[in-house]
């Protein structure tokens, strides 16, 4: 199969591209590592433009010609293309204008960081099982949905007129799901009419799309590849459907391809067990528990103005969240449901708006004072080793302290820097050991003091979230880090003046 096109090509104003059904390949797709970028698959189908009232996938197949073993799908009526929403440009801006102080953070904590701090990553993958029944509404041995998201940007400074600016440079979006084939053809008829809505301009040769600088390939697996090389089967009757959407210049590497089928292969996270810890109420108990380590989660970075994590998977769809309210939410796995795809599609402007608004949140924070009151504690000695961090807003780094970066995908459980005669490990707005660094902690004989307001305000309501896996023996204080950790740097300094 030939490599991608490149194109940066405006939606075409002219007669719509010839109106084509899925097309079968014989071309088989290696895992990655041996395809092309963006490949199509073995056992596949790419996919093309369809409207309204086309025919059932069995139907087609029964009436089409055949050559070489292979069904032949002939041209059906063109649909009406009208272009919609926004227009999306790569680079696509994020922050104009940036004043000289912004332009040395890039330079300091993005441009020459330690690691690549102008790359934003995420993954989900939401499987229809046993064991996430309450959420995934598994119901039977024949309930195997399951609904992979892959997202990769990379920012960079891009000149203009004025001053530089901090633009998308490159964007990667890549969405998998199983299900039944009904479903799965639901799923492609509306994909159809997402990209005829869009706007979407067929590339010659078919299994590509192009929208000014976005480019979009789909893939149909009666079989899906990764599947066959990793042993797993789904139960019959089950299709997959695979769906990239990336900026025109980008390539994604085999290993960026390969890393969410990575992460699906570590199974799920089971929740930890919750023991009986013991509330203090306030952390004058680490005076006597010196030196110690800290770990920080996303509870510092809400205080900085930055969206909580589940912001994301109200971006990306990957559950039924709407709202505030910390309860489990009902993950999104049928396709039929999934409105993801569709909004990319449609309106990308809009999308990519949403896409980048974590990023841009993360370089317009600031350290609170809870970051200056933790660099004061590794001044005076009583903090040791590197921030722990599972949060990419570099706030601990701009703040004049090292991060050791846990949320990562090419480890499942991350190495830590421990520091031999570190007497505790105080973990801060962090619900869960995701990273097993609490656990790990404890094997080594450190105190675990959680600092945690176990809930949030909103609207004028307290909602309680209790952290998921304090232990016997640990020690929880409910407070927030604005408030408990000046209030620690205030009580060192008088027990050493």
């Amino acid at each position: 199969m030939s490599t991608l096109a490149r194109s940066s090509e405006a939606v075409a104003t002219g007669p719509p591209p010839p109106h084509r059904t899925r097309t079968y390949s014989p071309t088989a797709e290696a895992v990655p590592g041996t395809e092309t970028a963006l490949g199509a698959g073995a056992s596949h189908a790419a996919l093309s433009l369809s409207g309204a009232g086309e025919p059932s996938r069995s139907a087609r197949l029964r009436g089409c010609p055949k050559r070489d073993g292979l069904h032949l799908v002939s041209h059906l009526e063109q649909p009406r293309v009208i272009p919609q929403g926004g227009i999306v440009d790569i680079p696509y801006i994020v922050i104009d204008q940036l004043v000289p102080d912004q332009q040395q953070v890039w330079k300091t904590y993005f441009g020459d960081a330690d690691r690549p701090r102008n790359v934003e990553e995420g993954i989900w993958r939401r499987t229809q099982e046993r064991a996430t029944a309450g959420q995934s509404g598994w119901a039977a041995s024949d309930d195997a949905r399951r609904r992979i998201i892959h997202y990769r940007y990379r920012y960079g400074l891009v000149p203009t007129t004025a001053a530089p600016a901090i633009g998308l440079t490159d964007l990667y979006l890549y969405h998998s799901a199983s299900a039944p084939a009904d479903e799965i053809e639901a799923h492609h008829d509306a994909l159809w009419d997402s990209l005829a809505t869009g706007g979407w301009k067929e590339a010659p040769g078919g299994f590509l799309w192009t929208r000014r600088d976005l480019k979009c390939r789909i893939t149909e697996h009666d079989v899906h590849p990764q599947d066959a090389a990793a042993g797993r089967t789904l139960p019959a009757g089950y299709r997959s459907l695979d769906v990239q959407i990336a900026s025109v210049s980008y390539a994604p590497p085999p290993a960026v391809r390969q890393l969410p089928w990575n992460v699906l292969s570590t199974g799920i996270r089971f929740k930890d067990r919750p023991g009986t810890p013991t509330r203090v109420p306030d952390l004058s108990v680490l005076a006597d528990m010196r030196p110690f380590q800290v770990e920080i989660g996303c509870g510092t970075s809400v205080e900085a103005g930055i969206p909580p994590l589940h912001r994301l998977h109200e971006i990306y769809r990957v559950t039924d969240r709407q709202g505030h309210e910390p309860r489990e939410h009902r993950f999104t796995l049928s396709p039929t449901a999934d409105t993801l795809l569709h909004e990319v599609l449609t309106e990308p402007e809009e999308k990519t708006a949403e896409f980048v608004e974590m990023f841009r949140a993360c370089f317009l924070a600031e350290p609170t004072p809870a970051m200056w009151a933790l660099k004061e504690l590794k001044d005076a000695g009583h903090l040791v080793g590197p921030v722990i961090t599972n949060n990419f807003d570099v706030l601990a780094a701009r703040a004049g302290l090292d991060e050791c970066f846990m949320r990562r995908y090419d480890q499942a459980v991350p190495d830590v820097e421990w520091v031999d005669g570190a007497k505790a490990l105080l973990v801060i707005g962090l619900h869960a050991d995701r990273r097993k660094v609490q656990a790990r902690a404890r094997a080594r004989g450190m105190q675990i003091v959680y600092l945690d307001p176990e809930g949030f305000w909103h609207d004028g309501q307290f909602m309680p979230y209790p952290l998921e896996g304090p232990q016997d023996g640990d020690l929880v204080c409910r407070a927030t880090a604005a408030e408990a950790l000046p209030a620690l740097v205030n009580l060192l300094n008088q027990q050493a003046g």
